[in-house]
């Protein structure tokens, strides 16, 4: 019995030792690095806040509708992603991709829905971001 707890808290560091969690400025680098213009850093770090802490693993939900909302940008899997073993939906992304450190998926997926939607899509950025005052990034 003693094993099977070991192993089970073994997993369980592992999957939390897997998540990243970023720093505004790592955030803001990394945002730089997959092609976002300068002038969406704010509100991008903002909306990141909002909808997941800066942390890379995070699955949000079930939503009203039933689904759920994945990764860093908590892109929700009813239109966007495939919560099954393949790609697909508006994104042709696995869900289980957003949930990476490497945050390309993520942030390609994201541009889509942006320009699809623009950040309205997002409710944390709505409720949280939107005509608000946000600080200089001094990255």
């Amino acid at each position: 019995m003693s094993r099977i707890v070991l192993v089970f808290l073994l997993l369980s560091l592992a999957s939390v030792s897997l998540a990243r969690t970023f720093s505004k400025c790592e955030l803001v680098y990394e945002l730089r690095r997959q092609g976002f213009p300068e002038y969406q850093m704010k509100d991008l770090v903002c909306l990141i806040g909002a909808e997941s802490s800066f942390q890379t693993n995070v699955r949000g939900g079930p939503n009203w509708d039933g689904s759920y909302d994945w990764g860093l940008f908590q892109i929700n899997d009813r239109y966007w992603c495939n919560a099954g073993g393949w790609p697909g939906k508006g994104c042709n992304v696995k869900c289980n991709d957003l949930l990476s450190n490497d945050i390309t998926a993520s942030a390609n997926c994201a541009k889509t829905i942006m320009g699809a939607q623009g950040l309205d899509a997002w409710y944390g950025w709505v409720n949280h971001c939107k005509g608000r005052w946000q600080p200089d990034l001094h990255c």
